[in-house]
């Protein structure tokens, strides 16, 4: 059983910024890569970022290239996703994720276990 738990989010002005955590703990893998996912109100979830174990490979949505950051430390089974220039369309809530076959996707499919997710409100 593997417990992936996310912290951070709040209410940020437009222009503003939010970092957020994820943790994993429990029966943990020996390399895994994690995710984040975020999904508005009506709309389906989408892809935000991704981070390999050894943090060597990373993927972002082209909505968020250049604004967000995503990093992690390994010794805490931790990932950070640092959310910069925030904008009211960012508005959702964020789940994290993790594939224990370390796979970097886009593909909400090859994570394993899920997040109950953070809320990220942007106001205008």
């Amino acid at each position: 059983q593997v417990q992936v738990v996310e912290s951070g989010g709040g209410l940020v002005q437009a222009g503003g910024s939010l970092r957020l955590s994820c943790a994993a703990s429990g029966r943990t893998f020996s390399i895994y890569a994690m995710g984040w996912f975020r999904q508005a109100p009506g709309k389906e979830r989408e892809f935000v970022s991704a981070i390999s174990w050894s943090g060597g490979s990373t993927s972002y949505a082209d909505s968020v290239e250049g604004r967000y950051t995503i990093s992690r430390d390994n010794a805490k089974n931790t990932v950070y996703l640092q959310m910069n220039t925030l904008k009211p369309e960012d508005t959702a809530v964020y789940y994290c994720a993790v594939s224990k076959d370390n796979i970097v996707s886009s593909n909400g499919n090859v994570y394993d276990y899920w997040g109950q997710g953070t809320q990220v409100t942007v106001s205008s």
